[in-house]
């Protein structure tokens, strides 16, 4: 089965939330408004890294229409956030490490006011030396960015013994990747409602991945317990991870409590791009060599990540890393080595692959030239490495079992795309169209093996509660924020299927603290798998408890001889016998079902090693302009190895997402910093794809197969669409232009500069 815009036969289904957002009538929560609400605003600084020396509000004050401004005297609680480390400021006292550290932040009448006030405010600095690159900051002689150190983790991983294995190679490619600093250009920018309520609690209306996560900083930052605080989060106008960490939250929470009135704060994109988290860019240098067979024997990997000037989860998407430059490759001699490093630039943080973007790049890019140097096909070199059913992961841990990685490379080799341009042993002609010359194409192909989840030893607690309401309505109460994935879409489709209900019995409850369970983050491609195993989990608790009240309710049945169907309860061999409202009134109080459990996780005992993985692999082909050095990716061809497809438009949306957000890391998104300010500071000058990017074919091809003992159901597809074009791309322009990549976005200029020669390329190898 083929998932495409074309596809037929399939269960396609209307998104619960499809029309409003399609007719614009959804209201996010930055569309919120309330009586008597201000606008808030905050001041960062204007400096990369200085002390600062003063800080003065009195002249803002005394604004008319001004009525809060604070700074970190006015923080009664801890002065600092973050998921893993909580060490970065809500307020700057003594130093900034960023431009966009705050400073102070105002509650005024109009933005217009509030802007004026953050101008009058005086801070006075004494700048320091500016680490902007994080070789430098390693350097024993750099100054501290932090008392414990300029750098914030470092990983190892070794087994066997690379340096004697690499003198028994037969070929050893050396080379250096570099990966961009890419932006998460979610349509709707960071904000939100922050309301002090009239009972003293406080309710924030704030896009977040994790709601109650968001609770717990906030109730330490305010200094007040977490019952008194009420996060609502959905839905939200896109994230791919940068709101998983808090940005505006504790600035409009810190204004509503002191004014004691709703307020207000929305970052332009401006503000956004200056505060907001941005992908890792990563240095990656790899050695790796096989033997004559093709045999990858030894491999080393040194990996210097750019945290920018806070941890976020800067650690956890090194460990990523560190585990992804294996990928599916079962290799003999390994040393890994990685550092996440502070410096003076932006923060970075989570971001749609986690580290496995970077890692994956770079990999790829190895297996290829290895098999350019033995002179065999590149798909054919990978099939040879992979690792097969019974295996153990990356890290050596113990793993889910499947034949992901041999099912989609078999499913690969046999597309249409490979089959259309797979090169003889030996090479073959580049491809120059005769119409336009100037334009070369090529193909080329990679593949992925994604770990889901937080992995070992990180909290990752999941479930859910399912409930038979008093007014009739079936719900489904759930700790998980929908922003844009279509969460909510597949929770239907899951309990329509396995339950036998209809979509008009069901209410869908995410998204607010006050009433959900602890599901865990909406992150880590783990929601649908943890949906999923927390609705079989309820499955025969649930429907025994409704069926028990419909027993009683009609007197003249038995339990056994009913079964739940759409609109209510059935005759097992016969018609409708009593609707879900008239089984609600026949009850006193709700019927209730709640599981709890956490992610799978591997026996493995090293902090970030996974259990679940999907496999992806990705055929591309593109269209190289040589005289404008342009790359069009014009064809996509997945396979994904995820287990059953729960919601084939959700399946095929977040392939087809993930592959757009991938083109802009690979061919045009970079958020360049110059002397620790952005240079692109909005997105006139920085190109994310459009819909004209987009408009080749796409393929998708899901493997719903798994083992018969797994018991883990939907694999997570969140993240798998983005990690592996990078490295496909690369091959691809190869193929056409003879040009090795290893740094993106790819550069046109230095695609340009290839030598147009308007005739058929002779003895060239294609990859």
């Amino acid at each position: 089965m083929l998932l495409n815009k074309e596809s037929s036969g399939i269960r396609w289904r209307t998104r619960p939330d499809g029309q409003g957002k399609v007719s614009g009538k959804l209201q996010y929560l930055t569309d919120m408004s309330a009586e008597g609400m201000l606008v808030g605003r905050v001041l960062r600084s204007h400096q990369a890294h200085a002390r600062i020396l003063s800080i003065h509000t009195e002249k803002a004050l005394n604004i008319p229409g001004v009525h809060a401004v604070i700074t970190h005297e006015d923080v009664p609680g801890h002065n600092g956030f973050g998921i893993a480390l909580p060490h970065q400021p809500v307020f700057c006292s003594e130093r900034v490490r960023y431009t966009g550290d705050a400073i102070a932040a105002v509650a005024a009448d109009t933005d217009e006011i509030a802007e004026y006030a953050l101008s009058l405010i005086d801070v006075v600095y004494e700048p320091l030396q500016l680490l902007d690159d994080p070789e430098e900051a390693m350097k024993k002689d750099a100054i501290l960015l932090h008392a414990e150190g300029n750098v914030l983790h470092h990983t190892e991983y070794r087994k066997g013994q690379p340096q004697i294995a690499f003198e028994e190679c037969t070929h050893v490619v050396e080379e250096t990747y570099w990966t961009p600093r890419q932006m998460h250009t979610y349509m709707e920018t960071e904000g939100g409602l922050f309301i002090p309520e009239s009972n003293g609690r406080l309710t924030v209306y704030s896009a977040t991945q994790h709601g109650l996560m968001d609770r717990k900083q906030l109730s330490r930052i305010l200094a007040i317990p977490e019952e008194e605080i009420r996060v609502i989060s959905s839905p939200i106008g896109g994230s791919f991870g940068g709101k998983d960490e808090l940005n505006v939250q504790p600035y409009g929470a810190l204004l509503a409590l002191r004014t004691r009135r709703p307020v207000h704060l929305h970052n332009s994109r401006a503000e956004s791009i200056r505060a907001g988290l941005k992908r890792h860019p990563m240095k990656i240098t790899m050695k790796t060599g096989c033997d004559q067979a093709g045999k990858i024997i030894a491999h080393q990997v040194r990996i210097i990540s750019d945290t920018g000037a806070y941890a976020t989860l800067g650690a956890e998407v090194l460990n990523f890393a560190t585990e992804h430059v294996m990928g599916p490759y079962l290799i003999e001699h390994v040393d890994v080595e990685g550092f996440a490093v502070y410096t003076n630039n932006g923060v970075s943080g989570e971001f749609r692959g986690f580290g496995g973007n970077q890692a994956i790049f770079a990999l790829e890019g190895q297996i290829d030239r290895l098999a350019e140097l033995l002179t065999i096909e590149p798909w054919e070199m990978r099939r040879r490495n992979l690792r097969q059913y019974g295996d153990l992961g990356p890290l050596g841990q113990e793993i889910a079992q499947t034949d992901g990685a041999m099912q989609v490379w078999e499913a690969l080799a046999a597309s249409p795309l490979m089959a259309g341009v797979a090169p003889q042993e030996g090479g073959s002609d580049v491809n120059i169209t005769t119409a336009e010359p100037w334009i070369v194409t090529g193909t080329g192909a990679a593949i992925a093996m994604h770990g889901a989840g937080l992995g070992y030893g990180i909290p990752d607690p999941a479930g859910g509660r399912l409930l038979l309401a008093l007014d009739g309505k079936i719900e489904a109460v759930f700790g998980y924020e929908e922003f844009g994935q279509g969460l909510i879409a597949t929770m239907e489709q899951m309990l329509i299927e396995q339950y036998g209900f209809a979509a008009e019995d069901l209410r869908i409850v995410i998204g607010d603290t006050d009433v959900v369970p602890d599901s865990g983050s909406s992150t880590a491609s783990r929601a649908t798998s943890m949906m999923w195993m927390a609705l079989r989990r309820l499955h025969p608790d649930f429907t025994t408890r409704l069926l028990e009240a419909a027993a009683a309710a009609l007197t003249d049945s038995v339990m056994d001889d009913l079964r739940i169907g759409p609109g209510g309860i059935w005759k097992k061999d016969g018609g409708l016998l009593l609707s879900y409202t008239e089984l609600a009134r026949s009850i006193s109080a709700p019927i209730v079902s709640e599981t709890k459990f956490n992610y799978p996780t591997t026996t493995y005992e090293r902090v970030g090693a996974h259990f679940l993985y999907t496999y992806s692999a990705i055929a591309v082909k593109v269209a190289v302009n040589l005289l404008t050095g342009r790359v069009r990716v014009t064809d996509q061809y997945h396979a994904v190895a995820a287990g059953p497809v729960a919601n084939p438009q959700g399946y095929l949306g977040q392939i087809e997402g993930g592959s757009s957000m991938a083109i802009g890391f690979t061919l045009s998104e970079d958020a360049i910093m110059s002397g620790g300010s952005y240079v692109t500071k909005n997105l006139d000058t920085y190109l994310v794809p459009t819909i004209a990017d987009m408009n080749g074919s796409i393929q998708v091809q899901p493997i719903e197969d798994l083992p018969e003992h797994d018991t883990y159901g939907p694999r997570g597809i969140g993240e798998v669409g983005s990690v592996n074009l990078a490295p496909a791309v690369a091959s691809a322009v190869f193929q056409a232009v003879r040009k090795r990549v290893n740094r993106l976005p790819i550069d046109p200029e230095w695609l340009q500069a290839t030598p147009f020669i308007p005739q058929k390329a002779v003895n060239s190898h294609a990859q």
